[in-house]
């Protein structure tokens, strides 16, 4: 039997606790490619300030660059999710890239620069719950007002799914937007489920969804439609069906434990760096089986 080694520009390294995926060589050509070998390193992938405007400063000249780039970093968010969020906000705007986007552009760079030996790690546990975390950034895009959703779902201790997107639609509460959150992940997680159940490794406990608006909580339990939540769709409140049959249950945690945040906005560095660390986002173990 031949172990997999290298799979579509992602290395794969065994060791005693479980895989090490990487894509550091892919992302060296990248930076060597936009000749920012020797750049400084930045200790996060976005500042801390409010969302990118599309209209905050000139256009970039050179447009089909930024589009190229862009594109080819999106491909790292595969074993990369702590970039999801700052890849996602420089893509809104390849249709028409500012300077200041650019500039954003580099800083993703910059950050890839300090941390080319992090990647993620899956380990040897058993499978036996999926736990999820979820929040929403309402309004917060500066120009459409829509609102930005991430989520991270978790088999076992390992890191199987994650999104960080900016919703379509507008929604008339903070509310309504985490609950839409909630039921992004409450979609997913039972696609999951699904998935394991046909491969014969059924998940018998119930889900755990983590959110930090109690609002939102009290809804996904609810069957009570108030003044402010009347007009949300049906389509989202799959959320108390699978809360009625006891295969999710929607829990808060503290704002300071809320993983997803790393999905939806800027955050301090050392906040940064914890979240990262709880997304298995690491540098490689030294004792390895094996060779990429």
């Amino acid at each position: 039997m031949v172990l997999l080694s290298f799979f579509l520009g992602i290395a794969v390294t065994r060791n005693t606790h479980g895989v090490f995926l990487s894509q550091t060589q892919y992302a060296t050509k990248i930076i060597e490619h936009v000749g920012m070998s020797n750049c400084i390193p930045c200790p996060t992938s976005v500042d801390t300030k409010s969302k990118l405007s599309a209209t905050a400063d000139t256009s970039y000249d050179d447009p089909t660059k930024y589009r190229s780039l862009a594109g080819a970093l999106q491909y790292l968010t595969f074993t990369r999710p702590d970039i999801s969020y700052a890849m996602q906000q420089v893509c809104l705007h390849m249709h028409a890239p500012t300077n200041e986007h650019m500039r954003d552009l580099k800083r993703i760079i910059r950050y890839l620069q300090g941390t080319l030996t992090h990647s993620l790690h899956l380990y040897k546990y058993s499978v036996n719950r999926l736990i999820s975390y979820t929040n929403a950034d309402w309004g917060g895009c500066p120009n459409t007002h829509y609102f930005t959703s991430g989520y991270c779902i978790f088999l076992g201790d390992n890191l199987v799914s994650w999104s960080s997107k900016r919703q379509p639609t507008l929604s008339r509460s903070s509310v309504e937007a985490e609950y839409r959150g909630v039921a992004n992940v409450v979609s997913n997680s039972c696609w999951i489920r699904n998935l394991l159940l046909e491969l014969h490794c059924p998940i018998q406990k119930t889900t755990l969804v983590y959110c930090d608006n109690v609002s939102a909580i009290y809804l996904s339990g609810n069957p009570v439609q108030h003044q402010c939540t009347k007009h949300i769709e049906m389509d989202i409140h799959l959320i108390r069906e699978k809360v009625a049959r006891g295969e999710v249950r929607v829990l808060h945690v503290p704002s300071r434990y809320q993983i997803a945040d790393v999905f939806i906005k800027g955050l301090p560095c050392i906040l940064f760096n914890d979240f990262r660390y709880s997304l298995s986002i690491r540098e490689p173990l030294t004792s390895t089986e094996g060779v990429c």
